[in-house]
């Protein structure tokens, strides 16, 4: 299977991971994220003016990296809340899932 598979409730379609960029791009968002301090400069986080709801779930690693929760709890496709934090969050990644052209 060479395509996307199809994105359940207008969330973006993900390239494969053999299509990013670099190998610190995640490939999808989950409820909770690791991003490593090499994951979280390619992605611009923090960046203090448009993070400031995922900072107040996220938490600074020992190493600098970060743990970040989209939403309180687990996400629930079927919480339109929860499916709004996940469309805010890939719209505010777009390197998430290889959605950007390449530099």
């Amino acid at each position: 299977m060479d395509q996307p598979h199809v994105p359940p409730r207008g969330l973006p379609a993900l390239n494969l991971p053999k299509h990013l960029r670099s190998s610190e791009i995640p490939h999808y968002l989950g409820w909770l994220n690791y991003w490593s301090a090499a994951t979280a400069q390619a992605l611009g986080f923090p960046d203090p003016a448009r993070d400031a709801d995922l900072l107040s779930r996220a938490r600074r690693t020992a190493t600098g990296g970060w743990v970040v929760r989209l939403t309180e709890t687990p996400l629930d496709l079927d919480n339109p809340a929860h499916l709004e934090a996940l469309a805010r969050a890939y719209e505010r990644f777009p390197e998430i899932g290889g959605r950007v052209p390449p530099r």
